[in-house]
């Protein structure tokens, strides 16, 4: 086949397929070039004591020494009381287990970043984006500092 002749997709409809085959291939360079693969999800959800249905929480994810946190969501009834906070800490700890040194994530401006600021987490960029006013706020921590004092418990 020459390359000149490959078809190009635009789609909004991700399959599993699409999924894999670009996720695994990024992997395995990725792991070819660090000599080594410590790609872990990472939940720390909040669930119902008597369902154990899932409330919100966390999804991330580390790699490489960096922690992602991808997604954050609680209820609004299950805000402003610490759980958060708790949450937050736990999934920061998570991290710092597996070696992390930074965290990274983004916000937007009309969600949490003052919650984030009040936990150590500072901005390194931001992105207009819509609606109108409103921008993507990069943000990271540095979880060695933190490793440090958490060796000495």
């Amino acid at each position: 086949m020459d390359i000149r002749d490959t078809e190009i997709l635009v789609t909004d409809r991700i399959d599993e397929s699409m999924s894999r085959v670009i996720r695994n291939g990024l992997d395995a360079f990725n792991d070819e070039v660090a000599g080594y693969a410590d790609r872990l999800p990472l939940a720390v959800v909040a669930r119902d004591p008597a369902t154990g249905d899932v409330l919100g929480g966390a999804l991330g994810r580390s790699s490489l020494g960096l922690l992602f946190l991808d997604l954050f969501y609680l209820p609004p009834p299950l805000r402003s009381g610490g759980l958060g906070s708790r949450i937050l800490k736990r999934f920061e700890e998570e991290g710092q287990r597996r070696g992390c040194r930074s965290a990274v994530l983004y916000t937007i401006s009309f969600q949490a970043p003052k919650f984030y600021e009040r936990h150590g987490w500072r901005a390194f960029g931001e992105i207009p984006c819509d609606p109108a006013g409103t921008s993507r706020i990069f943000m990271t921590k540095d979880l060695s500092a933190s490793m440090a004092r958490t060796d000495h418990r």
